[in-house]
């Protein structure tokens, strides 16, 4: 069973950074699996962070964040990281990561997203 947690969030001022954590279990290099990170800030609609291409081979970032946030993987210890840099308070939100489970490459940069965490809050003030 594939399952994914997240941790790291936390409170921190503008300008601060944080590096979110997300721990997989039940997945394995052949099933070419994607790893995504999105966030949620209230009102408003779920969007796309960044996401990883199988085996780490690729990233895709959503253009508003590239140059601030870095999504980065650790295969021994199943874990993706979101590094988040110059955070202001429009980055407060519930992210959370989600995975592809299988095959993910063929329909990339569209990930089929469908296992989902719990979510861990980011507040950022000014």
């Amino acid at each position: 069973q594939v399952q994914v947690v997240e941790s790291g969030g936390g409170s921190v001022q503008a300008g601060g950074s944080l590096r979110l954590s997300c721990a997989s279990s039940g997945l394995t290099a052949s099933m070419y699996y994607c790893l995504g990170w999105f966030r949620q800030a209230p009102g408003k609609e779920r969007e796309g962070v960044a996401y990883l291409y199988p085996l780490g081979a690729g990233t895709w970032y959503a253009d508003s964040l590239k140059g601030r946030f870095t999504v980065s993987q650790d295969n021994a210890k199943n874990t993706v990281y979101l590094q988040m840099d110059s955070l202001n308070p429009e980055d407060t939100a519930m992210y959370y990561c989600a995975a592809d489970p299988w095959r993910c490459h063929l329909t990339w940069p569209r990930p089929n997203f469908r296992i989902w965490g719990q979510g861990t809050q980011v507040t950022v003030s000014s």
